[in-house]
Order: structure tokens, then sequence, then C-alpha cells
């Protein structure tokens, strides 16, 4: 457990060498990205979103990709094409960019609907088909999706299928002013992503997935409680779509997660709310009336869990 814990802090030590003053936002991606899950950053323009995402990638020993999602974008493009070869008289299948083991999606509503069906099937089962194939995707896989909520011009909304495979929806936030005071007294010689190198191997890397599924316990009254909450937001007047059970698993995950990373082997009700915001408010849709009067999910959220009784026993 303790080596555990040391590698993930060098992991979030080598993140913040390039986002300032955010560690709390560093630890919640590198969260997800052990839960096995894909993570949607979402925020304006110059926060930081693709310069996290980058650092994740350099930081571990991976192959990378990245998309830049554009409205001319085709499915085509990200999954792959199967091309005739002359020399062999076959054809032959050329995968896309999809192949890696984390995909930065740079500004993923920028693309059409179309294209972003392309990802619901690689997002939830790891494989790509194609022409009546099917080709697994490296492991680990990981997206890594960014996008501008402000800015709607040239974008589309997200399907809502394609919302819920994003186990972890986060906002990198402005820094304060200490931080942003101290990005512009080093502007010279602070780090940059491509300055990065990496601190682990890929090996290392699903070593520590592994251990967060199967050195992690779960009580039975912890599993309850991650139900209760997912089956509140159901009935919650404001709430046109509830959590899906998808919700339940990614929430279950990313409390393993931080269970790990504190040093313990078992999840507590405290790991369950830490990650419940970050893994569940993307999966509601409000109603008209309630997002008039200006309630946002992380708060309706936020409700749900407040109103669930904490259950006492964690250990099996």
């Amino acid at each position: 457990m303790a080596v555990f814990v040391q590698m993930f802090d060098s992991l979030v030590d080598n993140v913040t060498k390039v986002l300032h003053g955010k560690e709390g936002v560093v630890r919640a991606a590198l969260t997800c990205v052990l839960a096995e899950g894909h993570l949607l950053i979402e925020d304006v323009p110059g926060v930081g979103k693709t310069s996290l995402a980058r650092a994740i990638c350099k930081s571990v020993n991976l192959t990378w990709n990245r998309v830049q999602f554009t409205p001319d974008l085709l499915p085509s493009d990200i999954t792959g094409v199967t091309v005739f070869d002359q020399a062999t008289s076959s054809f032959s299948f050329r995968p896309g960019p999809v192949f890696a083991n984390i995909v930065l999606g740079d500004e993923i509503n920028r693309a059409s609907p179309k294209t972003q069906s392309a990802l619901l099937e690689v997002m939830q089962e790891h494989t790509v088909s194609t022409d009546g194939a099917v080709y697994p995707v490296p492991r680990p896989f990981v997206v890594i999706a960014t996008q501008n909520p402000i800015d709607l011009e040239g974008t589309y909304v997200l399907p809502e299928a394609q919302l819920d495979r994003f186990l972890m929806r986060l906002s990198v936030g402005y820094p304060s002013a200490e931080a942003e005071a101290e990005v512009l007294r080093t502007e010279k010689d602070s780090a940059t992503v491509e300055q990065l190198s990496a601190v682990m191997e890929r090996d290392a890397l699903l070593a520590m997935i592994e251990f967060v599924k199967r050195g992690v316990e779960v009580s039975r009254s912890v599993e309850q409680y991650i139900v209760a909450i997912c089956s509140s937001t159901r009935e919650m007047p404001e709430i046109r779509l509830g959590v899906s059970p998808r919700g339940g698993l990614a929430l279950l995950r990313a409390a393993r997660v931080v269970a790990a990373t504190a040093g313990r082997p078992f999840v507590t009700p405290d790991d369950v709310q830490a990650m419940a915001s970050a893994t569940l408010a993307h999966r509601i849709v409000l109603r008209p009336d309630a997002s008039m009067q200006g309630r946002t999910p992380e708060e309706v959220i936020a409700r749900a869990v407040q109103a669930v009784p904490v259950p006492r026993a964690v250990v099996r």
C-alpha cells in the first residue's frame, strides 16, 4: 500500500510541474486514469485543460495520440479505415488514432454527432468493429477529452450516451492569485509539457490498476450507500434523467482509488462523497424549470448525497 501511495504521489508531483496550484484537480484526474475510466475536462479557454491532459500522457510511458475534433472530422479518421493493398491483392485495416493507450480528444464537442458516435463502442467495450471484424485497443485505454462549455458557435451537444461513458467530468478553474503570480514570476524557467519526462512505465501503471481492483475492499453497506445515492437522483423532482447503473460503477471505481491513495485497503463513505460530484453530475439531466431557477447538477448531486444516511460499518 505504501508503494502505491508513493507512486501515485510521484505522478501528481510530475503533473503539477505544469499545472500550478491545481493539485486537487490533478489528483482527481489521475484517480480517473487509475480507475481505468475516461475523463472529460470542461472549462473556459486558457486555464490548462489541454496541458493537464498532455502532462498526464507524458508522465507515463504509454502510447498516446491526439485528435483535434473539427466539424469535418469523419468516424474513420478516429477508428481507422480498411484499404485495398495492391501488393497483396487483399484488404487490410489501417488503425486510426484511437488505437493507443491514451487518446487525447481536443474540443470534442466540435465534431458532428456521427463522428462522436464512433467513440461509443470503443469507450465502453475497448474494441473497434469495422467490415465484420473486431479489433481490440491496447490496455490500459483511456480517452481524455476537453471541451469549452461557453463557446456554442460551431459546437454540438454531447449525446447522453457518450457523456455516460465518461467516468468523470472535471473543471480546472482559474488559479488562485498566488498561483497565477507564481506562473508569471517563473515564466522563463517554468516546466512545459514538452520538458516533462515519464516517471512510470506501462507495466507499473497496470499493476497499480490491478491493485486497486483486487486490493481495496468494499463493504456491503458502502455498496448499498452508493446504490442509495444513485437511486435518490431518479426520484428527485428537479431531475428528468437520473444516474444510470453505470454511474454507480464509476463512483465505486473512483472511491476505490481514493481509498488506495489514502493508504487504506477499504472504502469509506468519505471516499464515496469525495467522488460523487465528479462521477455523477454529468450523468443527470435537470428539468427545464430547475435549470431556469439556476440549479446546477453539482448542487443537486450534493443534495442527494446529504439526503442519504451514512452507513456506520464499512469493513466486511
